[in-house]
Order: structure tokens, then C-alpha cells, then sequence
């Protein structure tokens, strides 16, 4: 690949690539009684994040979600459209706008523990939003809404993004020899 096509090419392709994958980690969903399934897409998110920094992981991410209201079902149960954002789990799509960018901070550092950290605190505003959103669309309290759906999800989130930050060193030095 020449050095041109490099340049005007991979910086469209990569944020496609990652927006597939956040895309076909919904292939497999577990629905809960609550409203919002079980899903890979905090892995997706998260991997995107480590991999592909700010300028890369946030446009994937908006694809995604562009795709998914537009009518393409890459949300969560093959669904899609307007008025999925605007659902229980509409919090949390948009939240993943926040925990992409803080896994990519994370990512620029060399010190894994931090990077954790960061996709730590980038799940934490991921969740916050979900529950507040999920509480004001139920009209359920906080502490209601935050047992509903965060807290049963919160153990395999954390691993989510630990695993993405892992599978990320090995896939970074790949993606920068394409770069």
C-alpha cells in the first residue's frame, strides 16, 4: 500500500472496521427482565478506545450510532431507529461517546494500571448515563434504576474493558504497522 492511499484511506477504513465490530458485538444478546440485555458491546467500545485513540474511536463510535438510527439493526436484538436511542438503553448507547475517548486516554499511556483506570472511569460516566437515563424515561428513582441495570452488569463491564485493554497491546503494534 503506498504511503498516500495510507494516509487518505486507513483514517476512514479504521473507524468503519471498529464500528462493524461494535456493530456484530450485538450479535449475541441476552435479554433481561429489565430492559437492557446483555450484550459484548462494552468490550467493542472499549477495544476501539484502546486501539484507535480519540480522533479515530469517537468517529466510530458516532457511526455506529448513526447506523443504528438510520434504520441498520446494529443495536442490541437485531433493532434499530430512532426510537431505540430514545429508549431504556439509549443512555448507555450514548454513553459510549464517553467511555471510548477515556480508553483511548488510557491507551496513550504507557502504564497499563492507568490505562484500566481510565476505561474505569469511561464505564463509570457510561453507567451514570444509562441509569440516569433509564430513571428519567421509568420514572424510577436513582437507586432503583442503578439496581435495574448497572449493578448487575457492573462486574462483567469492568472485566470488558480490562480484556480490550489486554487484547489491545497485542493489537496496536498490527494496527501501527498499517497505520
Amino acid at each position: 500500500m503506498t504511503a498516500k492511499l495510507r494516509q487518505t484511506a486507513l483514517p476512514v477504513v479504521l473507524p468503519a472496521v471498529f464500528a462493524a465490530l461494535i456493530a456484530v458485538s450485538t450479535l449475541i444478546t441476552v435479554p433481561l427482565p429489565g430492559g437492557v440485555p446483555v450484550t459484548l458491546q462494552t468490550f467493542a467500545v472499549a477495544l476501539t478506545g484502546y486501539c484507535l485513540g480519540v480522533r479515530r474511536s469517537v468517529p466510530a463510535v458516532a457511526v455506529y450510532l448513526l447506523l443504528g438510527a438510520a434504520g441498520v439493526p446494529v443495536f442490541a436484538g437485531f433493532s434499530a431507529g430512532p426510537a431505540v436511542l430514545a429508549g431504556k438503553t439509549g443512555g448507555f448507547l450514548f454513553g459510549f461517546l464517553l467511555l471510548a475517548p477515556l480508553c483511548s486516554l488510557g491507551g496513550a499511556l504507557r502504564n497499563r494500571a492507568f490505562a484500566v483506570l481510565c476505561g474505569l472511569a469511561g464505564l463509570a460516566l457510561c453507567h451514570l448515563a444509562g441509569v440516569l437515563w433509564f430513571a428519567r424515561l421509568t420514572g424510577t428513582g436513582f437507586a432503583s434504576a442503578a439496581m435495574a441495570v448497572s449493578v448487575p452488569f457492573l462486574l462483567k463491564d469492568a472485566l470488558s474493558v480490562a480484556a480490550a485493554m489486554a487484547l489491545s497491546l497485542r493489537l496496536k503494534p498490527v494496527l501501527g504497522r498499517i497505520k
